[in-house]
């Protein structure tokens, strides 16, 4: 049985949100799911290892995840290439290409996804910094205002 491809795009949602409870849940409904072998003991492991590093805090040079752009859809679909060159190559086995084709998955998701509209996505900068969030406090009324005082 291959592994279901609507609970994998549903965890990559889950771990770009950063909701680690859902996606945890998500991982073990696919774990469920699949037949024991190599490649998908790789597939799974790659999923693994990602929530482990996404969880993980932001500040770590050597996680991937903490340094990838969301935003940069040619970066991703270079990564998602070089993860597929991996995926055909002879020269790794059955686990490394479940790994590798779990990351490219990943990176095929991650281009589709909208993360600039994401506040969750993008935690790295502050709600107060964005010029969205800035705009809606200066529309507000305060309490001058609404006495009919100055402002």
């Amino acid at each position: 049985m291959p592994i279901p491809s609507a609970l994998v795009i549903r965890y990559f949602q889950l771990l770009v949100n950063k909701q680690f409870s859902e996606a945890e849940r998500e991982l073990e409904r696919l774990k469920q799911k699949i037949h024991k072998t190599e490649w998908n003991r790789g597939y799974f492991r790659a999923l693994y290892g990602m929530l482990l590093a996404r969880r993980a805090n932001n500040n770590d040079s050597y996680a991937f995840f903490s340094k990838l752009d969301l935003n940069d859809v040619e970066a991703l679909q270079s990564y998602r290439r070089e993860f597929l060159g991996h995926v055909k190559s002879g020269l790794h086995g059955d686990f490394d290409r479940g790994f590798f084709s779990a990351w490219a998955d990943c990176m095929r998701v991650l281009c589709r996804i909208d993360v600039a509209n994401n506040p969750k996505a993008n935690s790295a900068v502050p709600e107060k910094a964005k010029p969205e969030a800035l705009s809606a406090e200066k529309s507000q009324v305060t309490m001058e205002k609404f006495l009919g005082g100055k402002s």
